[in-house]
């Protein structure tokens, strides 16, 4: 028989071999004009039921050892607090050997959840939280209908840390287009200095039919950026950082950067100046670094 889950279904690269678990369905934001990912969905939280039943069905599958487990769909966060306690009593129990329970979570949806909800949340078994911050922009936060300022992505995600969660945040290269690409790198770095997540994870802007914002590139509302400005961006933000934390690069990325912030900072900076050269993109296409625009996967 196996899970029933609600397609398409997503979750962090990262948790590509965790025990995928569906809460809820789709995203209860929905409106951000660059994401396609749930446009298909009505936002939705399983009764609890449902939810016990998944659970059992994965233990008769995989047994007590599951190690990690995601719970999607977008911004799981925004279920009761009450149901979620719930929700992570059952997931406890049927698993009681896993070190991390994740899941995405929004600012908006965060900030309607008190400091003692989080913290209650956080004891109950959920680890980590995966963050869009997208931008530091407001501008561009705006335009993207993202439905929060960069004071509100700050103001949840201190609340996440205080509650004492794991926090990965994301952002996403490109997503001022040409025209504010720069202010995109500066106010980022800016928002992610005052926030100090535990992780960062870069993608790249995709565009796909279904994304609002596909719709305003094709009228030329939108001028995406090429290669080059998401070089000149990723060193401006790169430069501008001053982090303590692991930064992973995403497969919609042209350039694949990883390391340890600050350590890796430096070297960092080499190989993105290495891409603003034709000499520096042929050696590291060679080491499988940089890649071309028909093999980045969302």
């Amino acid at each position: 028989m196996g899970l029933d889950y609600d397609l398409p279904l997503y979750r962090p690269p990262v948790e590509a071999f965790s025990l995928i678990l569906q809460p809820t369905i789709g995203c209860p934001h929905n409106r951000c004009t660059f994401c396609f990912a749930y446009k298909t969905k009505r936002f939705r939280v399983k009764k609890m039921d449902e939810i016990k039943a998944d659970i059992a069905e994965a233990r008769k599958w995989y047994g007590p050892e599951v190690a990690k487990i995601f719970l999607a769909d977008g911004n799981t966060i925004a279920m009761r607090t009450a149901h979620q306690l719930e929700m992570l009593a059952a997931i406890t129990k049927a698993f009681p050997r896993a070190a991390q329970i994740a899941s995405y979570a929004g600012a908006r949806f965060v900030l309607k959840k008190s400091p003692e909800d989080l913290r209650r949340i956080r004891e109950a078994g959920l680890t980590k939280l995966y963050m869009g911050v997208e931008s530091g922009d407001p501008v561009i936060l705006e335009r993207i209908c993202k439905g929060v300022k960069p004071e509100d992505t700050l103001a949840a995600c201190l609340r996440l840390k205080e509650a004492g969660f794991l926090l990965s945040t994301t952002v996403v290269q490109g997503l001022g287009g040409k025209e504010r690409f720069r202010e995109h790198a500066t106010c980022t770095a800016e928002l992610l200095n005052k926030i100090q997540p535990d992780e960062l994870r870069l993608h790249t802007l995709m565009l796909e039919p279904g994304a609002p914002l596909y719709e305003q590139m094709k009228r030329g509302g939108f001028v995406p950026c090429g290669p080059n400005e998401i070089f000149q961006e990723a060193r401006l933000l790169v430069e501008n950082l001053d982090l303590k934390c692991r930064l992973y690069s995403h497969g919609s990325n042209y350039l694949i950067l990883q390391g340890l912030l600050p350590r890796d900072k430096q070297k960092l900076l080499e190989t993105i100046d290495a891409a603003l050269t034709e000499e520096g993109q042929r050696s590291l296409r060679g080491l499988g670094i940089l890649q071309e625009e028909d093999e980045r996967a969302i």
